[in-house]
């Protein structure tokens, strides 16, 4: 075992017993607990349950258990302000604090403990860079809101709510009212936004039990599969059973379809592709939108559908899903023991206008298509299947704003009209920096009653919860020179998501005319972590993952 480099120290033995590990304890695998609890993100305020129900199972199994902590940002709370900048690199820290832990203790197995958007990805991310076993238990979706007896959701009853109460839509007593009832308690917020899409991958990516990524997190059904996870990281540490033996490209295609067939936050193209990095696996954008073209929609969750997560669950969840798409899950082991191909075999549909058959879907697509022409020559994502059918093509004006807090004034203000295309530049990777979420802008609009009349594009991101036509991941992006910081207000962009085509109407001629007048702009963050992240981060379509030099 790994850990027999520590046991045959003896310095190292005195050091372990004086935590309490007994001689026979030591006897055994060495199992780290990677949790993300902390006091101020729902989906991690009840993780200490889990805690417990993960320590006792890798105890039952036959293993000593280690618990580390690691930090969790919530997006929405670090929504609209200084703090949106620390959420996507908060990503790669996850991922190495869990390499370090791993590695300098010389753990023999982990148990990634998880919830919420970057959370998921950098433990995964760790996981394959490792390669030693492990397994994801992530803690599950939100219970919806109600009030007046509609169920509600945070994006659409907070954010997009704000923008209506702004405008006199609804009044003070419902606005304060929808604030206190839309979260009703712990877990990931109740639509398909970025974290449950990305507890579903990773249960269809293989690392998670069947059932871990709907099971909601108020449930005693989340408690028995996260004792079950303990008991079967035991195994696969005395099995051998290595993360890459699960996530190689098969699993990433069947993650990706999944992902394609719920209508998932496009934040997953973002997070996909740097897991697959990690593993040594090229996922190149084509992929994304090859997949989608031949993955009907199924299933129709928030914020684009009318569902939530705990309707998706009771339908029959993520194997529910796999038994629709049966015959195009590619078979691949998982680290349940079973194969993906039986997990989807033995899995039901109890609700079929939840999870719709292949032949009667909700989309003829999946829920992301991948853009590109002359604004975007390495691509862009948009969540086609929250597009209403009369925005998919679509050609408008351009109002540029190099910043989202310049875009989210004028929008708030009320200075976007129907026929706009809202552009935010310098919110990428490098210019963000960290690519920060635009859910204030993208609710304004929604909020507002434009999201049939205004499209937006950007060379930065998009909650899981945006919808409309919200074109992101605009690569290159403009810190990098790429054309989207060549357009001028009143230049018209035509947007064509069936053709896959976002396009200025100017020549190339103009574009690079204009870009010879470009400066780069001064770093907004010259001292601590974001400036040392802006110099090394790549671009969107490889995932915005650091370069190693």
């Amino acid at each position: 075992m790994r850990s027999d480099n520590l046991k045959k120290k003896a310095p190292i033995r005195a050091l372990l017993h004086a935590t309490g590990v007994s001689k026979g304890q030591m006897e055994k695998p060495f199992i780290g607990i990677a949790t993300s609890f902390g006091d101020i993100v729902p989906g991690h305020v009840d993780l200490r349950a889990l805690e417990r129900a993960v320590e006792k199972g890798i105890c039952a199994g036959g293993g000593t258990p280690f618990m580390f902590g690691l930090p969790a940002i919530c997006d929405g709370i670090a929504m609209g302000h200084k703090g949106m900048y620390y959420s996507l690199p908060s990503r790669e820290l996850i991922a190495d604090v869990v390499e370090s832990m791993v590695e300098a203790h010389q753990l023999d197995g982990v148990v990634l403990l998880t919830a919420c958007d970057k959370i998921t990805p950098g433990m995964l991310m760790a996981t394959a860079r490792l390669n030693v076993p492990s397994i994801v238990v992530t803690a599950g979706p939100m219970l919806a809101g109600n009030y007046q007896n509609r169920k509600l959701d945070l994006v659409h009853d907070t954010f997009e709510a704000e923008a209506a109460f702004k405008q006199g839509k609804i009044n003070k007593t419902d606005f304060d009212n929808l604030i206190m009832r839309a979260c009703p308690g712990c877990g990931s917020c109740a639509g398909l936004f970025t974290a449950n899409t990305m507890a579903c991958a990773t249960e269809a990516l293989g690392m998670s039990l069947p059932y871990c990524g709907t099971s909601l997190a108020v449930s005693s059904q989340k408690k028995m599969i996260a004792y079950e996870s303990g008991e079967k990281i035991v195994e696969l540490v005395k099995k051998d059973v290595l993360p890459r033996k699960i996530m190689n490209r098969n699993a990433f295609m069947n993650a990706i379809r999944m992902d394609m067939a719920l209508g998932g936050s496009t934040n997953a193209v973002l997070h996909l592709t740097a897991i697959a990095h990690e593993a040594g696996i090229n996922l190149p954008l084509e992929l994304f939108d090859k997949i989608s073209k031949e993955t009907p929609h199924i299933t129709s969750i928030r914020p684009g559908g009318d569902f939530f997560m705990e309707d998706f669950d009771r339908a029959g969840g993520v194997p529910g899903a796999l038994s629709v798409l049966i015959k195009q899950i590619i078979d691949n082991p998982t680290v349940s023991g079973l194969s993906i191909k039986q997990i989807a075999k033995d899995g039901q549909v109890y609700d079929e206008e939840v999870i719709r058959p292949l032949s009667n879907p909700f989309h003829k697509e999946g829920g992301l298509a991948v853009l590109k022409g002359n604004i975007a020559p390495e691509g862009a994502v948009v969540k086609q299947t929250a597009v209403t059918p009369n925005m998919m093509i679509f050609t408008g004006k351009a109002k540029v704003f190099d910043s989202e807090d310049e875009a989210e004034k004028a929008i708030s203000g009320g200075k976007i009209r129907p026929g706009d295309v809202v552009v935010i530049r310098y919110e990428g990777p490098k210019g963000g920096p960290g690519m920060r979420e635009m859910l204030y802008p993208t609710s304004a609009i929604a909020g507002m009653g434009l999201s049939e009349s205004v499209a937006l594009i950007t060379d930065g991101r998009f909650s899981g919860g945006t919808r409309g036509p919200c074109i992101g991941h605009v690569s290159p992006e403009a810190a990098e020179k790429g054309p989207i910081a060549a357009i001028r207000n009143g230049d018209e962009i035509e947007i064509d998501i069936p053709q896959r085509k976002i396009n200025v109407k100017l020549s190339a001629a103009e574009i690079k005319s204009r870009l010879k007048q470009w400066a780069p702009r001064p770093p907004k963050f010259k001292t601590g972590w974001l400036s040392r992240y802006q110099k090394h981060v790549t671009s969107a379509s490889t995932g915005a993952v650091l370069k190693g030099d």
